[in-house]
């Protein structure tokens, strides 16, 4: 049948419509043109729901310039080219970072098909021989980008941006454990959670002070505080329960993810807290148990 066809390569693609006639396919091998072709050969149109858009930026000689040379943002840079076997194995990962970090407008992941003929001038500007190459260019210093030399794992990619961008991002997506939280809030929340009345709207003024000048997330320790003042130390318990549940479900858009996210966090300082202090207790309880006898 090869022999009879003329096929010579593989993969050939031929046309063979009702009549019998046969006719070489000669288009692109994407799923859109495969499905146009068919379209206009039959007239029937396609009910193939389009791939998504990629979360990955891809840039082209015409966008790198105002994208990774802009000084106002960090950007990781994959150089690759279509034909690369590691650049294929890699790309599903570098496509989960990408997701993972597009909540963050100035720390952008990015792909330039390096071996496109538009783009071969970039790649030799970067020194590019191989594939993939991944350089980070960041906000300060443009023109001495930074190779990228560690794992092409999730995991390795995140670590690598969370430090270059200051971010708090965890692998799989969403806040890490740490993001919102501010070490002379926590330390006062602990505080806090033991202290007596009196002391208690002491340390919430220091705190107030502290939270001023931290930012808008910081209010959250404040807001927690002022819940447990007005008698509501129950509401800890129940309001972290809810908020994993949520975090947990997923179905919420990224930004509003990501507030929860900061929220629970803030929440677990306290509730640690409680859970720190009753162990404490019963250790005491052991103890003097261990005593009489």
């Amino acid at each position: 049948m090869g022999e009879r066809y003329g096929v010579t390569g593989f993969p050939t693609l031929k046309w063979f419509n009702a009549d019998g006639e046969v006719e070489p396919y000669e288009g692109g091998r994407e799923l859109d043109a495969l499905a146009e072709f068919i379209t206009k050969k039959t007239g029937i149109k396609s009910n193939i729901k389009p791939p998504p858009p990629p979360e990955t930026l891809i840039l082209d000689s015409r966008t790198f310039g105002d994208i990774v040379l802009d000084k106002s943002k960090n950007v990781l840079v994959a150089f690759t080219a279509p034909w690369c076997g590691h650049c294929k194995s890699m790309k599903p990962i570098y496509e989960q970072v990408a997701k993972t970090f597009k909540p963050e407008s100035d720390c952008i992941v990015a792909n330039l098909d390096a071996d496109a003929q538009p783009n071969k001038p970039l790649a030799s500007k970067y020194e590019i021989t191989s594939f993939p190459t991944i350089k980070f260019f960041s906000k300060d210093s443009k023109e001495s980008p930074e190779d990228y030399t560690g794992a092409r794992s999730e995991a390795a990619f995140v670590e690598y941006l969370n430090e270059k961008c200051g971010t708090q991002r965890a692998v799989g997506g969403g806040l890490n454990d740490q993001a919102g939280k501010h070490l002379d809030l926590d330390e006062l929340a602990s505080k806090f959670l033991v202290a007596t009345n009196d002391l208690r709207d002491s340390i919430y003024k220091e705190a107030s002070v502290i939270a001023d000048a931290a930012g808008s997330t910081s209010k959250h320790y404040i807001r927690v505080m002022e819940k447990i003042i007005n008698g509501s130390e129950e509401y800890l318990d129940k309001e972290v329960k809810r908020l994993a549940t949520i975090l947990k479900k997923r179905n919420l858009s990224a930004s509003k993810l990501d507030e929860i996210k900061i929220k629970y966090n803030i929440l677990r300082t306290f509730v640690e807290q409680k859970v720190e202090e009753a162990s404490e207790k019963l250790s005491d309880t052991f103890g003097k148990a261990e005593a009489e006898l």
